[in-house]
């Protein structure tokens, strides 16, 4: 990168949004989105956000029932007992917003679980301050996945699917049998792309290296827009996915030339509509705008 020599951790995402959000022990960061809105809204600015996303997912697709539940039909989930990994993950506030906005499901009237979803013994991250009427019973003794096989739980919205539906026994399965379909229609009508990360760094770096925010955004949009060059190359596939340049045309169709776009502009429908919904739902105690969550120097370039 531009000025920076950069020592590079791969990790998986639990794992550095546990050491990131608790001990801070590097410096710039992949981070959850609603662990970091969370923190905004409650006046906490040691971290420095940038807009850059480097995982997006429609989260549909990541509602889990038994085979036997109510597929398909998720407005049977009123009432139910739901399994949840954390109350600030972002995945889970798109969901309980879906089943509050979408399909009419009163939040107050679920029981919420609160676990590790394939390990007992998960834990919130972040203190929680949750709305009237919403109790979270946490589960340090059983997972969501074996909660759900048990018949203890109705659903369990997930941003990692449990062990019984990646075995293919059928013994759990999507509630919705056509996700992407239930998906891009979400996304033709509402604009909205769900975001889940977004790269962060701490605050004593930026003050001390003010250019090193807008470097790290021109190196990461670099890199994605090369990443995407690969991904619709049809000389010689990047990737192991067979048609590949042909389903990224197709993702062309419904999203336009740039299938990922970082920056503010480009995302402002999907970052309001979160922050709407951190707010209703207690993950942020006030109400921001996309405009709270990067610093100002960002949001203007130079002009040749």
């Amino acid at each position: 990168m531009n000025g920076v020599d950069l020592t590079c951790l791969l990790l998986e995402v639990e794992e550095i949004f546990f050491r990131f959000t608790k001990f801070r022990e590097w410096d710039i960061s992949e981070m959850s989105l609603g662990k970091y809105c969370s923190l905004r809204a409650r006046g906490d600015d040691s971290l420095v956000g940038l807009p850059v996303f480097p995982s997006r997912s429609f989260r549909h697709s990541g509602i889990f029932v038994r085979a036997d539940g109510p597929v398909d039909d998720p407005a049977k989930l009123a009432g139910a007992r739901i399994g949840i990994p954390e109350w600030t993950v972002t995945a889970t506030v798109y969901q309980r917003a879906l089943l509050q906005h979408e399909f009419g499901v009163d939040l107050t009237g679920v029981t919420w679980v609160q676990g590790g979803i394939n390990e007992p013994g998960r834990i919130e991250t972040l203190p929680v301050g949750l709305p009237d009427g919403i109790t979270v019973r946490p589960e340090r003794q059983r997972s969501l996945n074996r909660l759900l096989l048990d018949g203890e739980l109705d659903a369990i919205m997930v941003p990692h699917p449990p062990t019984a539906f990646e075995d293919r026994s059928g013994r759990i399965v999507q509630l919705f049998r056509d996700g992407p379909a239930v998906e891009e229609e979400y996304y033709l009508r509402t604009g909205i792309f769900p975001i889940m990360h977004l790269v962060v760094l701490r605050r004593e770096v930026h003050e001390r290296y003010p250019w090193v925010a807008q470097n790290l955004v021109t190196a990461f949009t670099t890199a994605k827009d090369r990443s995407l060059a690969r991904l619709l190359s049809p000389t010689a596939p990047h990737f192991p996915l067979p048609w590949g340049p042909d389903r990224a045309r197709l993702a062309e169709k419904v999203f336009g030339r740039d299938l990922w776009p970082y920056g503010t502009a480009p995302n402002r429908t999907t970052l309001e509509a979160f922050l709407r919904y951190a707010h209703e739902q207690g993950v942020c105690e006030r109400l921001l705008t996309s405009d709270d969550l990067f610093p100002a120097s960002i949001a203007e370039s130079h002009v040749i």
